[in-house]
């Protein structure tokens, strides 16, 4: 059954395979078109270089007038993403708009998540320390360094 919602993935997905965004990239998963595994990688120069961040993207019937739902499977620490993987990103939420197609989502997450964060005093690095996990620690640390100029 091709849905608009439907086409509009596939039209998608051709675009990101054509011109894929640097550090980027991702498709639906095998016999499933609503279901997207993605994966961005780290940018240089900041908290998550190096890192290989793993997420899934799931899109309802309604794309592209409503976002879709986007979680990190990938542990990690920041301030903007939530224990479950979930992404508080204005885009996905009341910004969103249907002229995002899943490439604009991507770089998006990838340059308002792994670029900036919103940690900026170390008091807010302190709370967030105490909440992560030993495995997430490694990014708060060189959260807190870039804050102090360590």
């Amino acid at each position: 059954m091709s849905t608009p919602a439907r086409k509009r993935l596939m039209r998608d997905f051709k675009r990101l395979q054509q011109d894929p965004p640097a550090g980027i990239s991702g498709a639906p998963q095998d016999n499933n078109i609503m279901l997207w595994n993605a994966v961005i990688f780290g940018p240089d120069d900041t908290p998550w270089d190096g890192g290989t961040f793993k997420l899934t993207l799931q899109f309802s019937e309604d794309y592209p007038n409503k976002p879709p739902t986007v979680r990190f499977v990938s542990r990690m620490f920041h301030p903007n993403i939530y224990a479950d993987g979930s992404i508080c990103l204005d885009i996905l939420q009341n910004q969103w708009s249907p002229i995002y197609d899943v490439a604009a989502i991507l770089t998006s997450i990838q340059r308002g998540c792994l670029v900036r964060t919103s940690v900026t005093t170390t008091g807010e690095c302190v709370k967030l320390w105490s909440r992560a996990g030993q495995q997430t620690k490694y990014c708060c640390i060189s959260v807190l360094c870039r804050v102090l100029k360590v």
